[in-house]
């Protein structure tokens, strides 16, 4: 078989797989055409001894194949939180580590909201509440979706840990990035409000039941 048509015909395969994966809105999409384009390319440039293209391809396909896994993993584990616990494990990898001092303040009531974090160790409490946070908790998640992105509440160190926190603009990335991804937090974020808000109606609820009557006491 001529060598140049070889070229030339998988050239223009390769060339349309590129413009459908410039043309793709979001990431799982593009990540599959990226890898058809490496494998096309990478099988013409071994019979016409291309073998710039093919070192550069063969760097790109498995950097292509290890984010379309972490694409489809995250949407997996966002799918197995909203079934099961709301955890939000499957933020992690997307965070950053944060040391944290007795004493110090991540966050004042009132101030722009920008990111939320994960409780790794030590004690946290929010201070208007007086609620601590256990190990293993998300805080500041819900100041996304508030209209002014304000904090409701100052959150303080009382005992040294770790956090992770992740700013709202890397979430919005992975949103559109990935309908489905956005999808699922959508409903994660919504099962957590309404989690809170049956919390408060139980302890609402049980400030207003009357007190029973003391029973006379025998003289």
């Amino acid at each position: 078989m001529d060598m140049s048509y070889l070229h030339h015909a998988g050239s223009a395969f390769a060339t349309i797989f590129v413009v459908a994966t410039c043309t793709m809105r979001t990431m799982i999409p593009l990540r599959v055409f990226g890898i058809m384009a490496n494998v096309l390319l990478i099988a013409i440039s071994i019979p016409t001894h291309n073998y710039p293209t093919m070192a550069l391809h063969t760097v790109l396909l498995p950097l292509n194949i290890y984010r379309l896994r972490q694409m489809l993993q995250l949407v997996q584990d966002v799918k197995k939180s909203v079934n099961s616990d709301l955890s939000m494990e499957w933020l992690k990898p997307f965070m950053t580590k944060r040391p944290c001092k007795a004493g110090e303040i991540l966050f004042y009531k009132d101030e722009k909201a920008e990111d939320m974090f994960y409780i790794v160790s030590g004690r946290y409490r929010l201070v208007e509440s007086g609620i601590e946070l256990p190990v293993g908790a998300i805080v500041g998640e819900l100041g996304m979706l508030s209209p002014t992105n304000e904090r409701t509440q100052t959150l303080e160190c009382i005992e040294p840990g770790m956090v992770l926190s992740v700013s709202y603009s890397q979430v919005e990335e992975l949103y559109v990035q990935n309908p489905e991804f956005g999808f699922f937090f959508l409903r994660l974020a919504s099962a957590r409000l309404f989690e809170n808000i049956n919390k408060l109606e139980a302890r609402l609820a049980k400030q207003d039941t009357p007190a029973l009557p003391m029973a006379p006491q025998p003289v």
